[in-house]
């Protein structure tokens, strides 16, 4: 219970990875809070955590509209009266080539994963700077560094992920917040390929990425790790 009285958010935190990262930091000693883009999403997901003894509380926010998460940032002020940790895992993936793709789709994957981040470290900084500092870490993609075909969408927001990951981590450090992303390989959550069929006991656990979390943010003040990528250690060969 070592951070007891800090203040941690994570955003997609109703299942998945987001989940996964909640348990943990609670389990650290993190008061705990998760938003997610539907109330019932989230207050199912609160009873969830609830049934196995993991107290945390649920605002629902779309990542993609600046008035939610301003409205989220002003909740966790009002009933936390700080935040520590901010941990931007919201996100969405949808697949095809650029020229099949529609203009629709390509928008809701930008503004989710891109915009939304943005949002929610335009918003929670000053309430950061008021605490004396914190630390943002951005669940990003190893698909942020290696396009695929299909992935344009996908790709163009998780690069741009980085690109605000970094120039928000020197905007931001003298006022002792610090920024890292993580760049998880194939993890096996309904998001991947797995839930279609395919064998998954190679590919990371949510778990795996909440550890990393956990251990980012238990960094010393003088440091700033700033990326980290996670990789599965035997994934198929081709």
């Amino acid at each position: 219970m070592e951070q007891q009285g800090r203040v941690a958010l994570v955003t997609g935190g109703t299942r998945g990875i987001g989940e996964a990262i909640a348990r943990k930091l609670a389990a650290d000693g993190f008061s705990v809070a998760i938003s997610g883009h539907a109330g019932r999403t989230v207050a199912n997901a609160v009873a969830k955590l609830g049934r196995d003894g993991v107290t945390v509380r649920g605002f629902a926010a779309d990542a993609r509209k600046e008035e939610d998460q301003k409205a989220l940032i002003n909740w966790i002020e009002s009933e936390f009266g700080r935040l520590d940790i901010l941990v931007n895992n919201a996100g969405i993936g949808e697949f095809g080539a650029v020229d099949e793709i529609s203009p629709a789709l390509f928008r809701e994957v930008v503004e989710t994963n891109l915009f939304g981040p943005y949002y929610a470290i335009h918003f929670a900084a000053p309430l950061m700077k008021k605490g004396g500092g914190g630390f943002i870490v951005n669940i990003a993609s190893l698909a942020g560094i290696n396009a695929f075909a299909g992935g344009c969408a996908y790709n163009a927001s998780k690069f741009g992920l980085l690109g605000l990951s970094d120039a928000a981590m020197l905007d931001l450090r003298h006022d002792g917040i610090r920024i890292a992303a993580i760049l998880p390989g194939s993890v096996a959550t309904e998001f991947s390929d797995s839930h279609r069929g395919r064998e998954s006991s190679w590919m990371l656990a949510p778990e795996d990425v909440a550890l990393a979390v956990s251990d980012l943010v238990r960094y010393p003040d003088r440091a700033i790790p700033s990326r980290l990528d996670l990789r599965p250690s035997r994934p198929p060969k081709k």
